[in-house]
């Protein structure tokens, strides 16, 4: 049930009405994600810009979206992992990857050690062990490319919380959460 209504476009005032419509040209479409978010301009502005710049980073589309999807089924948020399956079968992601991208895991070794420590990242707000972090690094993960996952992982959590909090309602096919506590 949605508990924030999406700001219609032509309600909204001049500025974030160019925002939105910014980002309906680069997308085709616009989500209600954004128009929710354009209640408070500042977080949409910040969201497009951290999205952007971490878009520049050393993740490829498909892990960005792996990461996404395992955030996404760790925090509940059945917009975002509806979101992310669509976004992420045109990044090139198999209905297969998304099954496997919602536990953690991938086929890729690379991909999988990404997802892995995404997941890791989510399930302990940040606080994770020793263990975990080592794991990563000897799976080949850097320094700068961990930090990138945690700013991926701070990005989605930021909108699996907005629509959580929201209830925003699903615009993309459908993809329902696996059990949840």
């Amino acid at each position: 049930m949605t508990r924030i209504q999406p700001v219609l476009l032509d309600n909204a005032d001049a500025k974030t009405a160019a925002t939105l419509k910014a980002v309906q040209a680069k997308l085709g479409v616009l989500p209600n994600m954004f128009t929710t978010l354009a209640h408070a301009p500042a977080v949409l502005t910040g969201y497009l810009q951290l999205s952007e710049s971490l878009s520049q980073g050393c993740l490829n589309a498909r892990q960005r979206e792996m990461i996404a999807i395992a955030v996404a089924q760790e925090n509940h948020c059945e917009y975002c992992l509806s979101a992310h399956a669509a976004l992420g079968k045109g990044a090139g992601l198999s209905d297969e990857d998304v099954a496997r991208a919602r536990d953690g895991i991938a086929i890729e070794a690379a991909d999988a050690a990404i997802v892995r420590l995404a997941l890791r990242i989510t399930a302990a707000r940040g606080g994770i062990a020793d263990e975990d972090l080592s794991a990563a690094r000897a799976q080949g993960l850097d320094d700068g490319l961990i930090l990138e996952v945690v700013g991926q992982v701070a990005l989605n959590t930021l909108t699996n919380y907005v629509n959580r909090v929201a209830g925003t309602e699903v615009d993309f096919p459908l993809l329902k959460l696996d059990a949840v506590a």
